[in-house]
Formats: structure tokens, C-alpha cells, sequence
């Protein structure tokens, strides 16, 4: 792949006149101001289930490369493939997940956010598309995001509210959203251009990742890789704020918001591992409290939370094709007393 250097940033992506762009879990696009997040000593946690695996392997094939997760609440864990497109179904209790047979998946041949919704359907994105399943497999709908300021979208990661589904453009500083109505997808449409938030800093740096939503669904939480940093929404008027951790950097890939505690996935600057931070009533600051980085985790991308632990991604994307099994580490959640 080539690169082209930008000032004050280290880009990982072709700019868009080249040829298509590639995600790059490492995430090499930042500040020249960043700095290393500081070292912050993590409470011991408590001990993980010992009747659930601490590991669990996702496929035995080569070229999987897995890079989303989602869990429900019946414990049903949902994984998605960048190297192959196709999404993995197991349970917590087991340790080997299946293929699912996720109809309309053929041509997509990456898949990286995936969620699920309250009637148990299956959300995923990759590519231009994002995708709804039902729990057979069945292709219950398809929408195609529309090119951005910069190209082709590039989509990454999404979040379903109540009234809408949003998702993250990782080739265009653009979050889009498809409204939801009697439980009927609308269109996928453009529907913020984030640069507004931080006119200077080059579009094609922006290198949004991971999104979450607070319960109510009027506020987003958005990791841009390449500002280093997690911007806040309003949905009602479409503001932009950056998130304030007492830190210079803290670009997050896959997030998960579970009341005021913020799970983040950082594969770049810092340390890999998991992140965690309180925030406060309104989602405007916050302070990292923990750091989960002395597991033996394989360029992790994301995260989901179930019960007291946390079920983390195993990517190998730094090493592509990487080598099998792939896999999903299981840890405790040292928050898991925290509402």
C-alpha cells in the first residue's frame, strides 16, 4: 500500500485519487501534539467466571481475521470477519464459535461492526453496505451508503438507538444514519460531516472508528483515530464537542458504553489493551481509571461486555493473514460493581 505524507500527521491511507483504500487497524494517522497517554494504575478486578472459557476460538481457517464482536443478552456472541466478510456465531459458555449463515454476505468481502437489536436481529457493516439479519441468517435488509467528500465510504463501526442506526466512515469524516421506524430500516444517508468540529485538520485523516450511544440515544460517543481523540454528539442538533479525559491522546478503536463507564480498545500510541473511563452525567469529561494492558492480546480491535467480564477481539490485522486459530479473550470487568 502506498502512503502519502500529510503535515502534522502520519497517514495510513492513499489519498482518495489512488487506488481503493485499505483500513489499517493500526491506525497510524495522529497529532503532531499527541502524546503517550499517561500511566494510570488499574484496580484488581474480580475473578473471572470459572465455569466460562477464558478463550474462545472464532475459526481455525486461515484469513479470517476477525474484528468486530457483539453479545446478547442471552449470552449468543456474534463475530465478524474483515479478511473473509462472514460473521461467527457461538455462545459464552462454549469456546468454539460457528460459521452463521448470514445470507447476501457473498460480494461483501469485509465485515467489521456488528450489533445486535432488541428483536434479536443481527446489524453488520462492511464496505458501502450495512446489513440486517435475522437470527436464521436471513437477509432481512440492505442499505448502501452514498460516497462522501473524499470517495467511497469505508464503513466501520455502528450503533442502533431506538429511532435510528448510525455508522462511522472510516475513508470520509462523515457519520451516517438510517432512521428506524415501526421497526423498518430507512435509507443509509449522510447525515454529519464531522470536520466542522476541528476545521484544520485534514479530511482524509479523520479515521472515524468506533461509535456508542448513551441509553436515550440524544448523545454519541465517536473515536477518530486520526484526531486522536472521542468526539460527543448531540443528535438533537448535531454539535460536536470534544470528549475531555485530562488527556492529549486517546484514540480508541471499538468502544462500548454501559451507563457512564466508557470501554475503549487502543491498538495505537498507547499500549495495546483496554481502557476504561468514567465520565460524567452529561458525557462531556471524564477520567481513565483503568488500563488493561498486560494481557497477552493480538492487535485487539474491539470489545464487547457481558456479565462481569469483557470479551475482546483478537484481530492479528498487524500481521495479516495472521496465523489460526483466531480468537476472542475473555477478561474480568474490574468495573462490574459500577452502574
Amino acid at each position: 500500500m502506498t502512503t502519502q505524507q500529510a503535515p502534522g500527521v502520519h497517514p495510513t491511507e492513499s489519498p482518495p485519487e489512488a487506488a481503493p483504500m485499505r483500513r489499517i487497524p493500526a491506525r497510524t494517522a495522529c497529532l503532531t501534539a499527541a502524546v503517550l497517554l499517561a500511566s494510570l494504575t488499574g484496580s484488581p478486578g474480580p475473578a473471572a467466571a470459572r465455569d466460562l472459557p477464558d478463550t474462545y476460538v472464532v475459526s481455525r481457517a486461515p484469513g479470517v481475521l476477525p474484528e468486530g464482536i457483539a453479545i446478547t443478552r442471552d449470552g449468543t456472541m456474534y463475530v465478524s470477519s474483515d479478511g473473509t466478510g462472514a460473521l461467527y456465531r457461538g455462545r459464552v459458555g462454549r469456546p468454539d464459535l460457528k460459521p452463521f449463515p448470514a445470507r447476501g454476505l457473498e460480494d461483501r468481502p469485509s465485515s467489521l461492526g456488528v450489533h445486535t437489536d432488541r428483536r434479536g436481529r443481527i446489524l453488520s457493516v462492511g464496505g458501502a453496505t450495512l446489513t440486517v439479519h435475522d437470527r436464521q441468517g436471513r437477509l432481512l435488509a440492505t442499505r448502501t451508503a452514498a460516497a462522501g467528500p473524499l470517495g467511497a465510504p469505508h464503513l466501520n463501526d455502528l450503533v442502533v438507538t431506538d429511532d435510528a442506526v448510525y455508522a462511522t466512515d472510516w475513508a470520509n469524516p462523515v457519520v451516517h444514519r438510517a432512521l428506524i421506524r415501526g421497526g423498518t430500516l430507512g435509507p443509509l444517508e449522510p447525515w454529519l460531516d464531522i470536520r466542522s468540529a476541528f476545521p484544520q485538520f485534514p479530511a482524509q485523516y479523520w479515521l472515524l472508528n468506533g461509535i456508542v450511544a448513551d441509553e436515550s440515544g440524544t448523545t454519541l460517543l465517536v473515536a477518530s483515530n486520526g484526531t486522536e481523540a472521542v468526539w460527543r454528539i448531540d443528535t438533537a442538533d448535531r454539535t460536536v464537542g470534544r470528549l475531555d479525559l485530562g488527556e492529549q491522546s486517546f484514540g480508541a478503536d471499538g468502544m462500548v458504553l454501559h451507563g457512564r463507564t466508557l470501554y475503549a480498545v487502543l491498538n495505537y500510541v498507547a499500549p495495546h489493551g483496554v481502557y476504561i473511563a468514567r465520565l460524567d452525567e452529561e458525557l462531556r469529561t471524564g477520567t481513565v481509571t483503568h488500563r488493561l494492558t498486560d494481557e497477552p492480546f493480538t492487535l485487539p480491535t474491539t470489545l464487547a461486555r457481558h456479565g462481569c467480564r469483557l470479551y475482546v477481539v483478537n484481530s492479528q490485522l498487524n500481521e495479516p493473514p495472521g496465523r489460526p486459530p483466531y480468537t476472542v479473550s475473555a477478561i474480568a470487568d474490574p468495573t462490574c460493581d459500577t452502574p
